[in-house]
């Protein structure tokens, strides 16, 4: 990742306050309820209305003549939109695919392989849940082996990543997944390094970038990874539905959709690009999601998140008591705070998760502040987002209403 692409610490002058400078300017583009404090852009992202309107007009072109769209058009359309989003990921157009989301493309790579008895896959233990799932349902259906690297958070450095990774891999193992940004604790693992450990063992690696796209710079081409899986639909503003998968050319012909459609034995791009009815428009706005961030300025938007995610998370350590779980360079536009939930009295019997569920019901229904609430690793967290239409008086009103220790002194 660029160093101009990653606050340093609080000593940065874009941590400053004045130098947010989006904000409430730029709100007006996002249909997001105006009496919410929307805190929680990580999850499924939020559209623009410049790019839900270009969505728009894709399914009225559709429903036009939809059998001249479907049947005529659209193969044309959807590699023009695969190749304005392979230009801004790094990638050859030819190398990429759409697919609905970053768990369709894990699910097309892993069931398109021929797993054998003691194959071994590892991953680690910050992996998305249904990813981990994936990898269960697979391993009960194969009998392969899971080995999970146990990654400390909080985190002194990524030293305690690289040492855990390498820990994990053996001559059995047959396949490495892992994150690229991780979606419960928020952070940028070093994958280059995490790469380099498994081709020196001649692993391959299926990367889940689900949350990188609009966060950080990509280049996938030179990233060395054999699978590279992301979403278009979070930090990039695409319509909801649209993910991409990036496969090295070595493997394409063995890598199918997880519905096999008309273009089965016809090569990589026929497979994926028809799989079957569906409406594309979430695909072909894509091209407008992209135009959007150019218009904003990518970078721009890119330093704002990072900076404003590291001040909330800053200012709400300092209100809590409780430091950054990880070092500032593996922090993003998400970052994962500890609750203590000592503070609170509960019934003897509830579990973290359920304490989590009420915590995250309160703030939205009292105070109309959406941000995930849940346990992880045995304790309770709190993970916030920046997107730029967020503001920091929103954070700090987060902060007063958990007040110490960041839980509710009252229901």
């Amino acid at each position: 990742m660029d160093q101009e692409a990653r606050p340093e610490g609080s000593n940065d002058p874009r941590i400053e306050l004045g130098r947010f400078p989006f904000g409430a300017k730029v709100r007006h583009y996002w249909r997001l309820d105006e009496e919410a404090i929307f805190l929680n852009h990580g999850s499924f992202g939020a559209t623009p209305s410049p790019v839900l309107a270009a969505q728009a007009a894709w399914r009225e072109r559709m429903e036009r003549q939809p059998v001249l769209f479907l049947a005529g058009e659209l193969p044309d359309l959807q590699r023009q939109a695969a190749a304005v989003l392979a230009e801004f990921v790094g990638s050859r157009p030819e190398n990429l695919v759409f697919v609905d989301n970053a768990t369709t493309g894990v699910n097309a790579v892993l069931r398109g392989l021929d797993w054998h008895a003691g194959d071994r896959v590892a991953a680690t233990d910050h992996l998305y849940g249904a990813v981990g799932q994936t990898l269960t349902y697979l391993a009960q259906r194969h009998g392969y082996g899971l080995d999970l690297a146990h990654i400390p958070f909080p985190l002194r450095d990524e030293r305690d990543i690289l040492t855990a990774w390498a820990a994990v891999l053996t001559p059995q193992t047959r396949l490495a997944v892992f994150d690229h940004i991780t979606s419960a604790s928020g952070l940028i693992f070093p994958i280059a390094q995490m790469i380099s450990l498994c081709r020196a063992q001649g692993i391959p690696v299926l990367v889940d970038g689900a949350h990188a796209p609009g966060m950080i710079p990509l280049d996938l081409e030179n990233l060395a990874a054999d699978w590279y899986v992301g979403n278009a639909h979070k930090w990039l503003c695409a319509p909801k539905g649209c993910g991409f998968l990036w496969t090295h050319p070595q493997h394409q012909a063995q890598t199918h959709p997880t519905v096999i459609s008309h273009g089965y034995g016809s090569g990589y791009l026929a497979e994926f690009d028809w799989v079957g009815t569906k409406d594309p428009s979430s695909w072909l706005a894509v091209s407008a999601a992209i135009e959007f961030q150019h218009h904003l300025g990518s970078a721009a938007i890119r330093q704002h998140n990072q900076a404003l995610a590291l001040w909330a998370g800053e200012h709400l350590s300092r209100a809590w008591g409780s430091p950054l779980p990880a070092p500032v360079g593996m922090l993003g536009s998400m970052v994962a705070i500890p609750l203590d939930p000592q503070q609170m009295p509960v019934p003897p019997q509830a579990s973290l998760s359920q304490l989590a569920q009420q915590i995250h019901d309160w703030l939205w229904q009292q105070h109309r502040i959406e941000v995930p609430v849940y346990s992880f690793q045995d304790r309770l967290w709190l993970r916030i987002s920046a997107q730029v239409y967020n503001q920091p008086h929103e954070y700090e009103r987060l902060a007063d209403v958990l007040g110490k220790g960041g839980i509710p002194s009252a229901w």
